[in-house]
């Protein structure tokens, strides 16, 4: 009888602590998002989301005032369409703008929102038009490359010509 009773105890903190486990992993891979706040949801087009995913944060001045709830591709304007669920006790002007940053150096991207100056507020199912997308590594690389292999190009036909 004793001996079961250990058992039952032993198999509860176990599994306490593989739930424990499970919610610190989720939270960490922000696939799971614990808010009760009330939300509103406004959305944005990027000619360039990168690497941001659904649930990714929506930060302004290293706050988190929201998150993206969707993206989604526009065949009309081949951009693609991002849905924001902002908190409902942040509001930001109309005329904000939203950048995809990086924490760190390789970090994960999230969107930062700067606030404008306007006197009117964001309301729900509004477009914020002014964004600035992911920049892409590959296509800076690919500029600096470019724009030496220029240089050389031109220092040679200058020196040819004397």
């Amino acid at each position: 009888m004793q001996r079961s009773k250990n058992d039952v105890w032993v198999g509860l903190f176990v599994l306490i602590g593989a739930a424990a486990i499970l919610f610190l992993a989720l939270q960490s891979a922000n696939l799971l998002s614990l808010s009760f706040q009330k939300t509103y949801i406004v959305k944005a087009k990027f000619d360039n989301v990168g690497g941001v995913k659904p649930k990714a944060a929506v930060r302004s001045a290293g706050v988190v005032v929201g998150r993206v709830d969707n993206i989604v591709f526009d065949d009309k304007s081949f951009q693609a369409e991002v849905t924001l669920a902002l908190e409902s006790q942040y509001v930001f002007p109309k005329d904000s703008s939203l950048k995809i940053l990086t924490s760190g150096l390789l970090g994960e991207q999230y969107l930062g929102i700067e606030p404008g100056a306007d006197d009117k507020n964001l309301a729900p199912g509004d477009t914020i038009s002014s964004t600035q997308s992911a920049v892409v590594l590959e296509n800076l690389i690919s500029q600096f490359l470019f724009s030496k292999a220029a240089e050389g190009s031109n220092v040679d036909a200058s020196s040819m010509n004397k």
